[in-house]
């Protein structure tokens, strides 16, 4: 019998995104100190990139406000990377300031959630990158790209992959060296994702796609390894959970890191991420904000030991 899983990559990287887009809808403040401790307890725990922040308007994203100083303050281990997003040319000169040297810009495979996200069409806003991208690339700045919605959207219903692939090819073709694809309202299931990064494979190379799932209906592990069998190697994901979208009613939150790595470590699946001192982060940062893990890996990883023990 064939190995169902034969085409998973023998090593995943794990792109985290909780420091920005796990914490830039709570409500409650997070101070700067709590921010760079997260940042760096997750360097330590083996993260390989950690999206550090936002910059965009405090007006609308108040959270992220001070991402400079966190940009300024963090340790920033040797082979990490701390990649930010930026929205437009003005985000972008304020991080080339603190010394960024990779970003993000994103997009939408929904007309109707684009404009309600960042108030321009499509096209509108793949224009507006146009620029930033050209700078980005003159400095040495890599980027990377997102795509929202690329299941369904909460406007418009479902999504048609080949939106999801002409929007992904323009951002590969621009300039960005990986396309995250986000399933925004956690909608996806194992089938349909396919479907949708079998025509966005298309357009950009499986090798630069990575999946950001959310995980509204409990599918994002599974609608993870439906991605990893179809040979991407790029997983974005949020430490304890947290996170979801102010513009997509329902949508829970992210795929929890501890859960990816819990998986992927099950499967012979190398991530370079200490299990352990990961859950222990997510507890501090879970605390902090007055709740638990949304994850389910609540682990504690003996040295002695090959097994993860579920903690009551």
């Amino acid at each position: 019998m064939n190995d169902p899983l034969a085409d998973v990559p023998p090593a995943v990287t794990i792109v985290e995104v909780g420091p920005r887009d796990g914490l830039q809808n709570e409500a409650r403040t997070v101070p700067l100190e709590a921010k760079v401790r997260l940042i760096e307890d997750l360097a330590e725990a083996g993260l390989k990139v950690i999206e550090a922040g936002a910059f965009v308007s405090p007006r609308w994203v108040p959270q992220m406000a001070d991402s400079v100083e966190v940009l300024r303050t963090i340790r920033r281990r040797p082979g990490v990377r701390y990649p930010v997003l930026v929205p437009n040319a003005r985000g972008l000169e304020a991080a080339l300031a603190v010394g960024v040297d990779e970003i993000a810009v994103f997009a939408a495979a929904s007309e109707s959630f684009s404009q309600k996200n960042i108030n321009c069409s499509i096209a509108g806003s793949l224009e507006r990158f146009a620029p930033v991208m050209e700078r980005a690339k003159a400095e040495g700045v890599r980027v990377r790209g997102y795509v929202s919605c690329v299941v369904g959207c909460p406007y418009e219903g479902v999504i048609a992959p080949s939106a999801v692939a002409g929007v992904a090819g323009r951002l590969h073709a621009m300039g960005c060296y990986e396309v995250s694809l986000g399933d925004t309202v956690g909608v996806g299931t194992p089938r349909k994702v396919a479907e949708m990064v079998r025509a966005v494979a298309g357009e950009v190379p499986v090798a630069a796609l990575a999946i950001h799932a959310h995980d509204t209906y409990g599918q994002a592990l599974a609608n993870v390894l439906t991605c990893l069998e179809m040979g991407i190697g790029t997983v974005d994901s949020s430490v304890a959970g947290l996170g979801g979208c102010p513009y997509a009613p329902g949508a829970s939150g992210n795929l929890a890191t501890e859960d990816v790595v819990y998986m992927l470590e099950g499967m012979g699946v190398a991530t370079g991420v200490d299990l352990g001192a990961l859950v222990a982060t997510a507890r501090v940062i879970g605390s902090l904000l007055d709740r638990g893990s949304r994850g389910r890996a609540h682990a504690v990883v003996s040295p002695r030991q090959s097994i993860v023990l579920e903690a009551p």
